[in-house]
C-alpha cells in the first residue's frame, strides 16, 4: 500500500512541475513548448484554464498523498532513533583571558 501511494506521490510530483512550466505567464504569449498552436489544441481560450484546473486536482492529490504517507509512516514506526542516540558529553569550556581594556583617550589641553 504504502509503495503503491509513493509511486503516486512521485508521478503526482512530475505532472506538477510539468503543468506549471507550460503555463505561460502574465501577459506572454503561447507556450514555446507548444510550438504556438496551443489555441487550435486546447480551444479559443488556449491552454491557461485547462492547465489551471489540471494544477489544482494534481495539487488536491498531492497534498492526499503526502497527508497519507505521513499517517502510514507515523502508524507503522516505533518511536524515533534519535531517542535512544547516546549523548555525548561536551567538552569543558576553557577558561580564556579576559579582553584587554583600552584606556580612554586624554583630552588634550591647549
Amino acid at each position: 500500500m504504502t509503495i503503491l501511494i509513493t509511486v503516486i506521490h512521485v508521478m503526482t510530483c512530475l505532472l506538477i512541475i510539468a503543468a506549471v512550466l507550460l503555463q505561460s505567464g502574465k501577459g506572454a504569449e503561447t507556450g514555446v513548448m507548444l510550438g504556438g498552436s496551443s489555441q487550435s489544441m486546447f480551444g479559443a481560450q488556449g491552454a491557461t484554464p485547462f492547465l489551471s484546473k489540471l494544477t489544482v486536482v494534481l495539487a488536491t492529490v498531492f497534498m492526499v498523498t503526502s497527508l497519507s504517507l505521513a499517517l502510514i509512516k507515523q502508524n507503522s514506526v516505533g518511536p524515533s532513533l534519535l531517542l535512544n542516540a547516546p549523548v555525548k558529553a561536551l567538552p569543558a569550556p576553557s577558561s580564556a583571558p579576559a579582553p584587554a581594556t583600552v584606556p580612554a583617550p586624554s583630552a588634550k589641553k591647549p
